[in-house]
C-alpha cells in the first residue's frame, strides 16, 4: 500500500480538480445500475453513485483501509443510503457477485492493489456481459501532489493490465489535467 495522501468522501482540495458526480455522469452510470467501486476509500466516488443509482441500484464498495470503510459508513448512516454494500479488505480477494455489475470502477488506485491483474480478473467476473469497466488514474507525469511518479501506471501499462484480464479497450482519455479514463468491456 502506498503512503500517499487519502482523500475523504467530500475533500474540498480534491474537488477543485476532480468532479465525482461529472465523471461518473460521463461514463453512463443511471438510476437502477449497480457499481463495484475497487477501492472505495472514505467514498468520494461511492456516495455520489449511490445518489445517482436511487434507491433500485446497488453499490459495493471493498478498500483495504479500515479506518476509511469506518468513516464511510458513519456517512452512509448520516445520511440514510440504504443501497450500499462495503466491505473490508482486498480487492485481490474480494468477488461480490457473478456478472451483476453495469460498472466496475477504480477511482485513482489500480496502481495502489498488490496484484492489479487478480483485481481487474475480480472485476470482470463481477461485470454483467454488456458492463463496463472503468479506469480513472494518475498520468504518469511529476506533479505536486497524488502518488510518488514511480507507482503510477502510465495508459499503457494499464491498457495491458486490463486487456491481460480479457476486456478490450473501448476508449482512452484525459479526465482532466491530472488523469486518464480508460474503459474497457468484455
Amino acid at each position: 500500500m502506498s503512503t500517499h495522501r487519502r482523500f475523504g468522501h467530500d475533500d474540498p482540495e480534491r474537488r477543485k480538480w476532480q468532479n465525482p458526480d461529472e465523471i461518473l455522469a460521463s461514463i453512463g452510470l443511471k438510476e437502477g445500475f449497480t457499481l463495484v467501486d475497487l477501492g472505495c476509500g472514505s467514498g468520494f466516488f461511492t456516495l455520489p453513485a449511490a445518489r445517482m443509482v436511487g434507491s433500485e441500484g446497488k453499490i459495493y464498495g471493498v478498500d483495504v483501509n479500515q479506518e476509511a470503510v469506518r468513516e464511510l459508513k458513519i456517512e452512509i448512516e448520516r445520511r440514510g443510503f440504504k443501497n450500499i454494500t462495503l466491505r473490508v479488505g482486498e480487492a485481490e480477494g474480494t468477488v461480490f457477485c457473478e456478472e451483476c455489475a453495469d460498472i466496475a470502477f477504480f477511482g485513482i488506485d489500480l496502481h495502489d492493489f498488490r496484484d492489479p491483474g487478480n483485481v481487474l480478473s475480480n472485476a470482470s467476473r463481477m461485470l454483467k456481459p454488456c458492463g463496463l469497466l472503468v479506469d480513472l488514474d494518475w498520468k504518469k507525469e511529476t506533479m505536486d501532489f497524488g502518488p510518488p511518479l514511480e507507482i503510477r501506471f502510465d495508459e499503457r501499462k494499464a491498457m495491458n493490465l486490463i486487456e491481460s484480464a480479457g476486456l478490450k479497450i473501448k476508449t482512452v482519455g484525459d479526465s482532466g489535467p491530472y488523469h486518464y479514463l480508460i474503459t474497457a468491456t468484455k
